[in-house]
């Protein structure tokens, strides 16, 4: 089962610009395959560790392995560098091959460590919440306006109205026995209030029914096909051990080598790499430091890879689920806002159940769409990075040709955009907000976020059209978006939307950056 390899290799620091690389020349030299391993190793400048994240984060594991190998360089004998394992043997240098073609992954990776247990701060269980498991259609009785503060200005007073009557809105198109599917999609445009985006998410992906009668019996079937997946995959590689598995989704094995031996039952290499993602995702939001949460979004990931061998585990698989995990167990709590002050383990096992199976589900419905992204050789990616290209070209020709001049190409650093959705760009509550747009956009997920890339690109281009090839490359790594507010992606999905009315279907002529030559482009 094809995985996704983490050899891509990053441009070397240099003082002056490579040689200009063509796009075309790229994918030619590449034969279709992103990731190609460098004989007889590659460079540890250039390349990255097996379990090294390809869009910048790096692996405990790898972090540790440099350490060791400067302790190296700085006169240590190289043999004494080789950690001892439990059995008192010396294992090899490269800890995760090793590990991989000799047994237990987890023999040679610490053991993890989780934050304390501790009370709910301020995060409430809604009492209702068996209703709304039942039924997510039964939150909406519970939505309660908060009393308009005294001393409001008229511009607070006008705001509160406003979200009031939209808030209303949505549970007259919500609570309707035949949901107007249309209807939802045109209100969502301009986004959902959190009390009602959990249920609106799921409508417009298509898991739930537009029909009230059918919501309840296809939510029950849905959530028990997905722990039976569940069941079936972990118990492969827990032969002897059905304890966890018997116990439920919230109580499944996490960890299968560890209790199952080799586990041969599962993919071990689709294992490995989701084992190792996951602590890595959010690193910065307490909420996915705790192992319920680790625990849930492994066994997402592993089943959704296992279930889809065209593509397998691919990295920044991860990154998109989350939104869906965070949204979904918002609607059981008091305070939507569930990025910090609890322990997600600490709530009833049904809840984290149907967080789980209802996440696996949007996240499968969301990746049928753009599945091309991530099977052999990425053609989806590669299709929407030279889209990008040309159409910076229409929007900003000057931006186009400067980077063209740095030696800039736009593999360098819209791969990622387009693999993790600018998941690794903006905050999760920022992509929240983005998704809203997306979800009530055909073909949100694929179209529209090209020409939304493209107004993310050229916000910058004052900026970058002052930048060299290497600050140009450092600043897109690292873009300045820590402090933007709602108003900020609402102002970026509009410039996009005016794009895309402009350009999308059109063929238009497209001048050439290197040469006078012109073609035909559709976007």
């Amino acid at each position: 089962m094809p995985i996704s390899s983490s050899s891509t290799t990053s441009p070397k620091t240099t003082t002056s610009p490579p040689p200009r690389r063509t796009y075309t020349g790229f994918l030619s030299d590449t034969d279709n395959a992103w990731g190609a391993v460098a004989e007889n190793g590659a460079s540890e400048q250039l390349g990255y560790d097996e379990d090294e994240d390809e869009f910048g984060l790096p692996s405990i594991s790898s972090m540790r392995r440099k350490d060791q190998r400067i302790a190296n360089k700085k006169g240590k004998d190289a043999g004494s560098a080789r950690p001892e394992l439990r059995n008192g043997n010396s294992a090899p240098g490269n800890l995760a091959t090793w590990a991989m073609d000799n047994g237990d992954v987890a023999e040679v990776r610490a053991i993890p460590s989780y934050p304390s247990a501790k009370a709910i701060e301020g995060k409430i269980l809604r009492p209702q919440y068996k209703d709304i498991l039942r039924d997510p259609a039964n939150s909406l009785h519970l939505i309660s306006h908060p009393p308009v503060p005294p001393g409001a200005t008229s511009k607070e007073l006008e705001a509160h109205s406003a979200r009031t009557g939209r808030i209303n809105k949505f549970k007259k198109v919500l609570q309707a026995s035949s949901i107007n599917l249309p209807e939802l999609r045109d209100s969502a445009w301009s986004g959902l209030p959190s009390e009602v985006r959990a249920m609106s998410w799921q409508i417009l992906l298509g898991y739930l029914p537009t029909s009230s009668e059918r919501r309840v019996a296809t939510l029950e079937r849905k959530r028990k096909e997905y722990l039976d997946g569940v069941r079936q995959a972990f118990e492969r590689g827990t032969a002897g051990s059905t304890g966890p598995v018997e116990a439920g989704i919230a109580g499944a094995g996490s960890a299968p080598f560890a209790k199952g031996g080799r586990g041969r039952g599962l993919d071990e290499a689709i294992w490995h790499q989701v084992s190792i993602d996951v602590p890595r995702t959010n690193p910065h939001l307490e909420l996915y430091s705790y192992e319920a949460t680790q625990r849930s979004l492994e066994r997402i990931l592993y089943v959704w890879a296992i279930r889809h061998p065209a593509s397998g585990y691919v990295q920044g698989i991860n990154d998109l689920v989350t939104p869906f995990w965070q949204v979904f167990l918002g609607q059981y709590i008091t305070d939507p806002d569930v990025e910090s002050g609890m322990d997600p383990g600490q709530l009833p096992k049904p809840v984290l159940d149907a967080v789980e199976a209802d996440s696996f589900w949007c996240l499968t419905k969301l990746l049928d769409g753009i599945q091309d992204n991530y099977i052999h050789a990425q053609p989806g990616i590669q299709r929407q990075v030279s889209a990008l290209r040309d159409l910076t070209a229409r929007i900003d020709g000057a931006l186009a040709k400067h980077m063209e001049n740095e030696g800039v190409e736009f593999i360098q650093f819209s791969f990622r955009w387009m693999n993790c959705l600018l998941m690794r760009e903006l905050s999760v509550k920022n992509i929240i907000r983005m998704w809203d747009t997306y979800l009530a956009e055909e073909n949100g997920f694929s179209a529209f976020h090209l020409y939304v890339c493209a107004a993310f690109l050229v916000k910058w281009s004052e900026k970058l059209q002052r930048m060299d090839f290497q600050e140009v490359m450092m600043f897109l790594q690292a873009l300045p978006t820590r402090g933007w507010t709602e108003k900020d992606i609402e102002l970026l999905l509009s410039e996009a939307f005016i794009w895309q009315s402009l350009f999308k279907g059109s063929k238009a002529h497209v001048r050439q950056t290197s040469g006078g030559n012109s073609g035909v482009l559709n976007l």
